[in-house]
C-alpha cells in the first residue's frame, strides 16, 4: 500500500500521520502486522485503515526508541508497551497516532458540512453546549465537529476508567477557542471522575480536525 509519513506538533507532543491511498491496498500487505491472523475476516477498506493507523502508531513508538507494533485487546483497543499510553485514529485516507507516558487521546474528523451538523446537533450537544458555541465565535459546523472530536478524544484517553460506552452528553462542552476545549464529565461518563475538566487541543489541517486530549485540569 502506497503512503506517505508526516509529522506535526499539537499539545507538546509529536502527531504522526499517514496518508494512504487504499485502491494500492492488498492483502498480503497485512503480512507486516505481527497480528494480521486477527484481521482475516475483516473488510479490504477496513484493513487498510487499520495497516495505516498501525504504521504511524510505529512511527510513534520509534521515536521514543521502540521498535514495536501494538497488538489488538480484547475490546479491539491497540496495546501499548508497558508504562506506556497512545490513542490511534483515522478518516478516509489518513491515519495519525500520537504516544505519551500519561494517558493520550487522539482524534481526526472531517469538518461537518452545514446539512450534517444540524441533522446531528441535538443527539450530540445540550441546549447549554449550544450557547457556548454558538458563542465562539466559530462557523457552527466546525464548532460541533470539535466537541464532536474533543469527546471522542475524551473517550480514548480515558477508557480504561469506564465500563460502558458513554453517551454524548456524559461530557459537556464547557469553553471553545480555535486551539483548545475543555469539556466537564458527569457521573453518566465515570463516577470517579464526575466534576472533572479536561482541556484539549485542537487544530484545523484543510477541511479536517485534530482534537488531542493530553493533560488534565483539577476538578472544579
Amino acid at each position: 500500500m502506497q503512503t506517505q509519513h508526516l509529522t506535526f506538533s499539537l499539545a507538546h507532543l509529536t502527531v504522526h500521520r499517514v496518508d494512504f491511498t487504499p485502491d494500492t491496498f492488498v492483502d498480503t500487505d497485512l503480512l507486516w502486522l505481527p497480528h494480521h491472523h486477527k484481521l482475516s475476516h475483516t473488510g479490504r477498506k477496513r484493513k487498510a485503515e487499520h495497516l495505516a493507523g498501525r504504521i504511524a502508531a510505529f512511527h510513534a513508538l520509534q521515536e521514543h526508541g521502540m521498535r514495536c507494533i501494538p497488538d489488538i485487546g480484547e475490546r479491539r483497543q491497540p496495546l501499548w508497551p508497558v508504562g506506556w499510553h497512545g490513542s490511534i485514529s483515522h478518516c478516509r485516507n489518513s491515519a495519525i497516532a500520537v504516544v505519551s507516558k500519561q494517558p493520550v487521546g487522539i482524534d481526526l474528523e472531517d469538518i461537518f458540512t452545514p446539512q450534517l451538523g444540524d441533522d446531528i446537533a441535538t443527539g450530540m450537544i445540550t441546549a447549554t453546549e449550544r450557547e457556548v458555541l454558538d458563542a465562539a465565535g466559530l462557523p457552527f459546523p466546525l464548532a460541533l465537529t470539535l466537541a464532536f472530536s474533543a469527546k471522542e478524544s475524551l473517550y480514548k484517553a480515558l477508557s480504561f476508567a469506564i465500563t460502558e460506552l458513554p453517551g454524548f452528553t456524559s461530557a459537556q462542552v464547557v469553553a471553545i477557542t480555535p486551539h483548545h476545549i475543555t469539556l466537564r464529565v458527569n457521573e453518566r461518563f465515570a463516577p470517579t471522575l464526575a466534576g472533572r475538566h479536561y482541556q484539549l487541543a485542537c487544530c484545523q489541517r484543510d477541511q479536517q480536525v485534530v482534537t488531542l486530549l493530553a493533560e488534565t485540569l483539577q476538578p472544579r
